[in-house]
This record gives C-alpha cells, structure tokens and sequence, in this order.
C-alpha cells in the first residue's frame, strides 16, 4: 500500500489482475483467511500497474476493489491502521476516474472503519452523504439500488451500535425500510466489487441489528427456519449470521441454541469464527454458565484457541 503511486515498469494484462480478483473474491467468500493473506501483496502490486497504466475508470475500480478486500482482513484482524489506510487509498483510487457505483462501495467500508473504532455517529454521516450522492449520480435504476442498498447494510448495523437505542432503532428502521426496498431490484442476491447484495444478504444484516439495539424477540422472529433462509449464501455470510443468532439465543437463556448455532459457525468459517470477536465472546459466555464438561465446547476450544 505503501506503493500506492509507484506500478511496476513491466506491463500487467487485464486478465490477470481479473483472474486475481475473481480468486480474492472466492477466498473471502469462503472465509480462507490463509489464502487471502498470501495471495493479495502480488495482487495489490499488479492491480496498482494495471490501473495507472490503463487509466480508466474500471482499470482503477479494480484496485479499489483489492484495497476493499484489504480493508475487509484488517478489519476481521483488528489491524486497525492498516484497515485505516486501506480505506483512504480505496477512496483515492475510486477518486482517479468518475465512478459512482464504485465510490459508493468506498464509502461504505469508510463507514466501516468509523464501526471499527466506535465512532458510529460520523459513520452513519459518512453512508448518508454516500446514499444522498449515489441518488444524484447518472445510473440505471439496478446500479442506484445495488449502491444505495450496499450503505443501507452499513447503515442499519451502525445505526445498531448507537448509544441511544431510541434513535438507534429510528435510524435502524430507516435503513431497514430502505434496504428491502432496493432489494426488490434484485430476484436474487448479486455480487459487485467483492460484496453481495439483495433479499438474502439484507437478511442477514436484520437479526444481528436487532440483536444490536437489544431486541433478541424481534431477531429470532424473523424466520422459522434459519437453514432455507442462509441455503446459498456464502460462509462469510453465514457465520455471521449463525453468530448473531447465537448471541440473541443466549440473551434469553438458550444456552443450547446457542452453542448449537456457534458450532454451525465454526463448521461453516472455521478461520472467521476464530477471530471473530462476537463469537470468541459467545463461546466465553456459554463456557462460563456451563457447570459439567461438554464435548462441543471443548471442540471449540481447541478451535478458537480459548482456553475453558
């Protein structure tokens, strides 16, 4: 990242940097941190050659793209200035050539890092500037509804986060009603600069807002069958959501929903629900209120690395 101004003197196909991002983009759906670890500093490198040498808005929307996956490991790692600065170098590379839906997707994991540190008031300005622009912005009404809904997500889970639960759950509403709506865009979920978007993955971000604002009631209501409504869906999704279930589970004495659900998280994302910090807390707690040796915890065990 340092390099961000300085591509290499040799050429670098299209193809190539295309090839790397679609591999990225498989190994952080699959949540295969190991993988993504090694193969991004080659990427990044020949994503940064590509984009000055084409100089086109898709040339360097593909770099932007290498910088968001960047972002999105730091983040998982808590590797706080290096998710910092992934976010400015996304914002700039996306600022070289005019790109709304791009800088959209920018602004969402700008939000994200504002999440990261707790600063969730300015996160949720951030994700309503970027919604006010991309409605401004010269796009067909799929491209307003994929970048628009992309921020709702962002939205609704900062909106979670606020201290004040009352405009939390205003703002969350607002988000919520916003996100389904340019879901209906969508028959099924798609996928855009490393990120997925439509009725299924807006789902997913419901229950663990809820969660979030203190309602475990309204979380565990949204579907009777949490299996169909994930069946498809990446495990970078998945965990997550199995997770935050888990979470509402435990919030109204369901230690064994819980830990069945947390367990449905590991198996899905092994290497996500090791650093996941919602799902090391999960597995603290049940480890806690559990008075007899349990099998399962102590797989988890050895999985998270936590000792019992």
């Amino acid at each position: 990242m340092r390099d961000y101004d300085m591509p290499d003197l040799r050429t670098v196909p299209e193809n190539r940097v295309r090839a790397g991002l679609q591999t990225a983009d498989r190994f952080r759906d699959a949540v295969d941190v190991a993988a993504l670890i090694t193969l991004l500093p080659g990427l990044l490198r020949s994503a940064t050659t590509y984009a000055h040498t084409a100089n086109t808005p898709q040339a360097w929307s593909a770099l932007a793209d290498v910088y968001s996956t960047v972002y999105w490991l730091a983040a998982r790692h808590r590797w706080m200035d290096m998710a910092e600065l992934a976010v400015t170098r996304q914002r700039w590379a996306v600022e070289q050539q005019p790109n709304p839906v791009a800088e959209a997707f920018s602004s969402r994991d700008r939000a994200g890092a504002y999440l990261n540190f707790g600063d969730v008031e300015r996160g949720l300005v951030v994700v309503d500037r970027a919604i006010a622009a991309a409605q401004s912005a010269p796009l067909s009404a799929a491209d307003r509804d994929l970048a628009v809904g992309i921020l709702n997500l962002r939205g609704m889970t900062l909106a979670g986060r606020l201290q004040d639960k009352t405009d939390g759950k205003r703002e969350a509403q607002r988000h919520i009603e916003s996100a389904w709506r340019a879901a209906g865009s969508f028959p099924r979920d798609v996928d855009a600069h490393g990120l997925t978007f439509g009725p299924q993955n807006t789902f997913t971000h419901v229950p663990a807002t809820q969660v979030d604002l203190g309602r475990p009631h309204y979380a565990l209501a949204l579907t009777d069958d949490l299996g169909e409504a994930l069946e498809g869906l990446p495990p970078t999704r998945v965990a997550p959501t199995r997770i935050n279930v888990a979470r509402a589970q435990l919030d109204l004495g369901n230690r064994d929903g819980a830990l069945g659900n947390l367990s449905h998280a590991f198996d899905s994302a092994p290497q996500m629900a090791r650093i996941h910090p919602m799902g090391r807390e999960v597995l603290r707690v049940l480890a806690s209120l559990h008075r007899r040796a349990n099998p399962e915890l102590k797989r988890l065990s050895r999985l998270s690395g936590i000792r019992l």
